[in-house]
């Protein structure tokens, strides 16, 4: 590591807790349609691909953490906000308010079975510099 080169250079995977695996894995995989690409019969936890970050559900009590559902939500990019909260809707997504117009993205707000905040996101804007 030097000065100038940071010793982290991306992110692995995101946790979200869970105290039933196997109802957050039919959410995952299932509703909300996420590859599964790791699972071990008897293990705590499973991964599911979003395409750019590995989601691990972890029952986080049963690896000797603590359990709290994360309350920030989780942005899970799409093409189109609307069409796929309305097609979670039909499968049983119930969304938190409206989707919200920030001006440069569309999110709609939801959580999963235990609890843990998350967003559908689409950015339609480019970013702009900032001073």
């Amino acid at each position: 590591m030097s000065a100038t080169t940071p010793p982290i250079d991306g992110v692995d995977f995101v946790s979200l807790p869970t105290r039933d695996l196997a109802a957050a894995m039919k959410f995952y995989g299932e509703t909300l349609g996420l590859p599964r690409s790791m699972y071990i019969e008897g293990k705590p936890f499973a991964e599911f691909e979003t395409g750019n970050l590995t989601l691990s559900v972890i029952e986080s009590e049963r690896m000797g953490l603590g359990y709290a559902p994360t309350r920030n939500p989780l942005a899970l990019r799409v093409d189109d906000v609307a069409a796929a909260r309305t097609a979670y809707e039909s499968s049983g997504v119930t969304f938190e308010g409206e989707t919200l117009d920030t001006g440069v993205c569309h999110m709609a707000f939801f959580s999963d079975p235990d609890g843990n905040a998350l967003m559908l996101h689409h950015r339609y804007a480019p970013r702009e510099p900032q001073g």
